[in-house]
């Protein structure tokens, strides 16, 4: 059994952080702003939707120091145990001046009422870290998890263009104390598990994934956090009460991307961006789907296996994963159990799990060269919104027929679920836009959807059945004219 260490540890901007006596639920946001005095940070929507509480977060990965824009509004304050917080005053320009990202909001009137500046402010410094010269595509990116009330993008966007006149991150402070802080964060790495109680609540951070397996069984009724992009929901919105929580964010054995020649094995703490980046070269049909998942700071923290494991009906991934024919590897202790993702979801919050276990990884085959793929979300707003529905489809013809296909929508039923029916009419027949509109004409065989806040039932059936068409608009030209009727 690893040694346990009694308080979490992290760096902000220039000074280390020790607590022992912190509640497990505590926000970053509310230690920043209560505890701290760095008003700089604001408090928007408390559910990651806004972008006013961006903070920059740095992490060890891989054997390398990684900085990423993240909203401090639910994440929980344990999730930071050996992590650099970099908060808008943290930024640093020699000679005391304004740090180039500001001063290019400045000089091209990117701010407004200014209450969403600070958090603008850390995402375009993230994004100039990563890519000095950015392009409209990444720009647009990088702003899709903040909201600027004022309608003021066009100035932000020409300021984000014009970050590199007023300086070069080699000369960033940050880059300029690379290995300071990287060698700050190796010094608090120690091996050990943490416990942390407070306020009758209990966080325990496992030392390494079989720590977690023993932490799981002797905890089985504990809700696992990685990026509480949902958790954190539950106590910020929802004021629900959570007594002991199990954080695995900074667990880098369920980071592992392996590839095979067969299949690729993701972690289930992988989250949207390092994922996007270990796997668009095999499936280069979802390159434009990570761009309509939350916000970037979401993307940075959220988690497949957490996608997965809340169950949701309306889950990106799920349909994503679904139509490509993964399976799931569950763990309890050293024992893993692999299932269908298909057959984990039964029902409304009900998943295939035994007490103790938990999602460890996800399997997907490497889909046929000859395979044509395609993943659709349909939401209220193109960006950082929620699934009305989505729909992901897989198909493989050969001589003429089709020889495999799988059809999966999420928001059309209580589960992610397959289109059975829609997919045995295909199945042998040929490629034609007359075939799929019928094939269409089977979902309500499949599924009868509900209405609500975010689509009638009727229109839910109606756009599901219009991206039968849509698909086969986007693929016809992708078939060898002898195989289509």
């Amino acid at each position: 059994m690893p040694s346990i260490r009694r308080e979490i540890r992290f760096w902000l901007n220039d000074e280390l952080i020790t607590l022992d006596d912190c509640s497990p639920t505590r926000t970053l946001l509310d230690f920043l702003r209560l505890d701290k005095r760095l008003t700089g940070t604001k408090e928007g929507c408390a559910e990651g939707d806004c972008g006013a509480c961006t903070i920059l977060v740095g992490r060890l990965f891989q054997g390398t120091l990684m900085y990423e824009a993240v909203n401090a509004c639910i994440r929980f304050l344990p999730s930071f145990d050996g992590c650099h917080i970099v908060t808008i005053e943290g930024l640093s320009n020699e000679g005391g001046g304004l740090h180039p990202v500001q001063q290019a909001m400045l000089d091209h009137h990117g701010s407004q009422c200014g209450f969403c500046t600070p958090g603008i402010v850390m995402s375009l410094y993230a994004l100039w870290m990563r890519h000095p010269e950015p392009d409209r595509t990444q720009i647009e990116e990088a702003l899709q998890g903040n909201l600027c009330r004022c309608t003021g993008y066009a100035p932000i966007i020409r300021a984000a263009v014009a970050i590199s006149d007023y300086g070069t991150p080699l000369n960033d402070w940050l880059e300029q104390q690379r290995k300071t802080n990287f060698k700050r964060l190796i010094d608090l790495q120690d091996g050990a598990r943490v416990v942390l109680e407070a306020d009758g609540k209990r966080a325990i951070l496992p030392a390494n994934l079989d720590d977690f397996s023993h932490v799981r069984l002797d905890e089985p009724n504990a809700t696992i956090v990685a990026g509480s992009t949902d958790v954190g929901i539950w106590v910020t919105k929802q004021m629900k009460e959570l007594e002991v929580l199990i954080f695995i964010n900074h667990l880098e054995d369920m980071k592992a991307v392996i590839c095979s020649q067969s299949h690729i094995t993701i972690g289930a703490g992988v989250t949207y961006s390092e994922i996007k980046q270990a796997i668009s070269g095999y499936f280069p049909h979802l390159d434009h789907f990570w761009g309509r998942i939350a916000g970037q700071q979401i993307r940075n923290v959220g988690t497949i296996g957490g996608n997965i494991a809340n169950g949701s009906p309306i889950g990106d991934m799920p349909p994503v994963l679904i139509a490509l024919g993964a399976d799931l590897v569950l763990r309890k202790s050293w024992e893993q159990r692999i299932i269908r993702l298909e057959d984990f979801f039964i029902d409304y919050g009900k998943q295939d799990r035994w007490e103790g276990d938990f999602v460890e990884a996800i399997r997907i085959p490497i889909a046929p060269a000859d395979s044509q793929n395609a993943v659709y979300k349909i939401s209220k707003r193109r960006d950082e919104d929620i699934s009305t529905v989505c729909v992901a489809f897989h198909m493989v013809i050969r001589d003429g027929r089709i020889a495999r296909v799988r059809v999966a929508f999420g928001g059309m039923a209580a589960i992610p679920k397959r289109a059975t029916e829609a997919e045995r009419f295909l199945k042998g027949g040929t490629f034609s836009l007359e075939r799929m509109r019928a094939a269409a004409e089977r979902l309500p065989l499949d599924f009868t959807p509900i209405s609500d806040m975010r689509a009638s039932a009727d229109y839910r059936m109606r756009v599901s059945k219009n991206l039968f068409e849509q698909f086969w608009h986007d693929k016809q030209d992708a078939i060898p004219a002898e195989t289509t009727e």
